[in-house]
């Protein structure tokens, strides 16, 4: 076992850098072999490709970029010429929450409904279909609670007849439909609804077959919306990109415009609801105040009628006017109390939880006002963010806490500002009081008429001041803006899909890997062995060499004396390599393989003569008893042999020895005639002795000994052998017959082991010198019957 483990230091000892290099080469040219199938892959993956490309619809993406207005400054209540600031109430400081708005189902619904996009007209095509959208030259439609309540889309087939007639048949399996409708407009009954044809104004006559596909909205909603992108610029900047993915170009541009028209009208909706409320407000409050200031005035008038006043006293002029002015104060801080206490009463009121709170009605405390301001921002903005996002989304809640709080900052506000109005009239009460008890001759009548006309004065301001109010609401309404500006109309930015340099190179990608995977799938289930990969996997045998195949069908003798092939080379690695692993004083090698078919006679025969061309003595001991082939392999006609010896017919071993007839140096010992206890023969102490005798005249026996996997007497003759070598062959040995060796040589059964790889395609032997050439004799039975043993 030294010579063993001698031999084997220098073939598996390399580096491990060394040995990655040689498995990365054979990996290399494991799959260069089927570079054919490679070619294939990639020219079938680009054709693929190419007709892919070439009847695939194209997808355009339209672009299109707006800016948001920013007023988060812009508080203030508006006055009658502050119209601007009217224009801009409720406009947005939140550019993200504007870009969910933009994209909710309310606007993109609005959208679907104004383009008509549910209903589509398709031309069928040779290569593609093409959506005529507004060039159809028939609308055809169906009312908007019928298809709601589509289950699936209905499909017809519509071609105009004449100009003012058309034909329509159904393309679906539960909807009989087969008419001309001889005139148009005409109306179809179906049990999915109601379905209107109308003659499109403007459009010539087509007499193609139109696809007229009729699909539900909430489908078409969810559809738009997964091709819709909204981005903002940058995170300073109130700008929006718009981005819609479409077949159809016009289709695109008309989205994204009608998308912002729509998004606008909405957000000037949402204001006008502030105002829209106020102006409710002040309404009912003038109605209540011109019923009272009637009564009021009809009271002074009975009273002054009554008494038969015309003018107050002269001398009392004085004293009046300083009663006046502080009876004036009065007047204006009862107007104030009145309004604060209705607004008290609206807030408190559960039915206007959730409805926008006046702010335009005369109060004059500008935190309340502000307060009031910024709770009916906040409350549109829920509305708005209602329809794109769900109740428990962080932005809800943190919207919903901030709403609550300020309603309770407002209701805090009105109780301060009923107290401090409360508190200045009081003050001016007694103020007036104190002028009026310097009026104590003044006659009870005059006193009586100047209640009545403080009364009266109350009721009319009051009665001016909502009517302003009310005009200045007017003009919050009418004067409207656009909340989202467009900076860039709605163009074509190019194709997004399919990508042809994407597209080819994913082509090119997996026709390169697709055979690489069949290939690698396929030797994970290979059992046989292919390469020298799969056998030092394996393999706990030493290497000792690998024979290339040999193209030679009826010739079995592989090198000659000058031979360079590479099989001859071969060889002569394995005779050098052998020569070490023997050393000096070991003589015999026994050949073997594990099942027949393997080619372990024909490297016998060929090592046997590689050493007998280095003008050594070789003798070839046909021991494989059971079905020799060495003789039929040279050609020799000798019909004794050892047999003959070892059942003691023959005394003399020697005179069995026959030349070779290749080599003067090289002689065989047939095995004889086949005896029917082979085994038995084996045994007999007489092999020693034969093999003792040629020892001495020889200097190297090589035994061809039977498959040892079949039948022991390998094992048996094992005895007389210094070393084994061990042949398997690629593409014909399974692996294992490796592992079978691995466990003959840990019981220790062969003697020195040696391990050949024979029949090998892609030959390179263990230096990574790579011959150009291929040898082989063929895969059947038939065609190699000189290489079976």
């Amino acid at each position: 076992m030294n010579e063993q483990s001698t031999y084997a230091n220098p073939a598996s000892a390399a580096g491990k850098g060394e040995e990655e290099e040689i498995s990365l080469v054979e990996l290399f040219w494991k799959y260069v072999r089927y570079w054919k199938w490679i070619v294939l892959g990639v020219v079938v993956a680009l054709l693929v490709a190419g007709i892919y490309l070439y009847f695939a619809t194209p997808v355009y993406k339209v672009t299109s970029s707006v800016i948001l207005k920013d007023v988060q400054s812009a508080q203030k209540t508006p006055t009658i010429g502050a119209i601007d600031e009217l224009a801009l109430l409720g406009a947005v400081n939140n550019v993200e929450d504007e870009a969910f708005v933009m994209k909710s189902k309310a606007v993109v619904q609005a959208v679907v409904d104004r383009l008509d996009l549910h209903t589509s007209y398709i031309v069928a095509g040779r290569i593609k279909d093409t959506d005529l959208y507004t060039q159809s030259p028939v609308i055809v439609a169906m009312e908007r609670s019928e298809l709601d309540n589509l289950k699936e889309a209905i499909e017809l087939e519509m071609a105009m007849v004449s100009a003012s007639s058309v034909r329509v048949k159904s393309l679906m399996p539960g909807l009989s439909v087969d008419t001309v409708f001889t005139s148009l407009p005409a109306l179809l009954h179906t049990s999915y609804g109601n379905i209107s044809f109308t003659r499109r104004e403007g459009v010539k006559p087509d007499y193609r077959k139109l696809l007229v596909t009729i699909r539900r909205p909430e489908a078409v909603i969810r559809a738009c919306r997964a091709n819709l992108d909204i981005q903002q610029a940058n995170r300073q900047s109130s700008v929006l990109n718009l981005a819609y993915n479409t077949p159809y170009p016009s289709i695109g541009r008309d989205f994204l415009n009608t998308l912002i028209e729509e998004y606008n009208n909405q957000a000037i909706e949402d204001k006008n609801m502030e105002a829209l409320n106020t102006q409710k407000f002040i309404n009912e409050r003038i109605a209540i105040i011109d019923k009272e200031l009637s009564e009021a005035e009809q009271n002074v008038e009975e009273y002054k009628r009554s008494q038969g006043l015309t003018d107050l006293q002269a001398d009392l002029a004085r004293t009046m006017q300083m009663s006046s002015q502080y009876e004036q104060q009065l007047v204006e801080v009862e107007s104030q109390l009145s309004i604060v206490k209705s607004l008290r009463d609206y807030v408190n009121n559960p039915a206007n939880v959730d409805q926008p709170i006046p702010v335009n009605i005369g109060i004059e405390d500008p935190t309340l006002n502000a307060t009031i301001s910024e709770y009916n921002r906040l409350l549109l903005q829920r509305q708005r963010l209602a329809q794109s996002v769900t109740p428990d989304n962080p932005v809800m809640r943190k919207l919903e806490d901030e709403i609550a709080g300020l309603r309770t900052s407002i209701n805090s506000s009105i109780s301060s500002v009923l107290q401090g109005l409360t508190t200045r009239r009081r003050d001016l009460m007694n103020q007036s009081n104190l002028y009026s008890g310097r009026i104590g001759s003044m006659p009870t009548q005059e006193r009586e008429f100047l209640d009545l006309s403080r009364e009266q004065q109350i009721k009319a301001n009051l009665f001016l001041m909502l009517l302003q109010k009310r005009e200045e609401n007017a003009l919050a309404l009418a004067a409207v803006a656009n909340k989202a500006k467009v900076l860039d109309e709605a163009t074509v930015a190019g194709k997004v899909a399919p990508r042809t340099s994407i597209v080819l190179a994913a082509a090119l990608l997996l026709g390169l890997l697709l055979p690489g995977v069949i290939i690698y799938v396929v030797s994970l289930f290979q059992y046989r062995i292919e390469s020298r990969a799969d056998v030092e996997k394996i393999a706990k045998v030493p290497l000792l060499a690998e024979i290339p195949r040999y193209e030679e069908e009826d010739e079995n003798i592989a090198i000659a004396k000058d031979d360079r092939s590479s099989i001859a080379e071969a060889f002569r690695m394995l005779r050098t390599s052998l020569m070490l692993a023997l050393g000096g004083d070991k003589k015999v090698v026994l050949f073997t393989s594990t099942v027949s078919g393997e080619g372990k006679t024909f490297v016998a025969i060929n090592t046997a003569l590689s050493l007998a061309l280095l003008n050594k003595k070789v003798v070839i001991v046909e021991l494989d008893l059971r079905i020799p082939r060495v003789r039929q392999y040279i050609h020799l006609e000798a019909k004794s042999g050892i047999t003959n010896y070892l059942s003691g017919l023959e005394d003399d071993v020697e005179q069995l020895v026959v030349p070779s007839g290749i080599n003067e140096n090289l002689d065989v010992l047939p095995s004889g005639p086949i005896p029917p206890n082979p085994a038995e023969l084996l045994t007999h102490p007489t092999l020693d002795k034969a093999i003792a005798r040629l020892c001495e005249r020889y200097d190297y026996i090589v035994i061809d000994s039977p498959p040892v996997s079949q039948v022991a007497d390998t094992l048996i003759v094992n005895r007389v052998s210094d070393a084994t070598v061990y042949v398997c062959r690629a593409g014909y040995s399974s692996k294992n017959s490796l592992r079978f060796a691995n466990d003959l040589m840990e019981e220790g059964r062969l003697k020195n082991m040696l391990l050949v790889v024979n029949d090998v395609k892609d030959f390179h032997h263990g230096y990574g010198y790579r011959y150009g050439y291929r040898y082989g004799y063929g895969n059947d039975k038939a065609k190699k019957k000189h290489r079976k043993s």
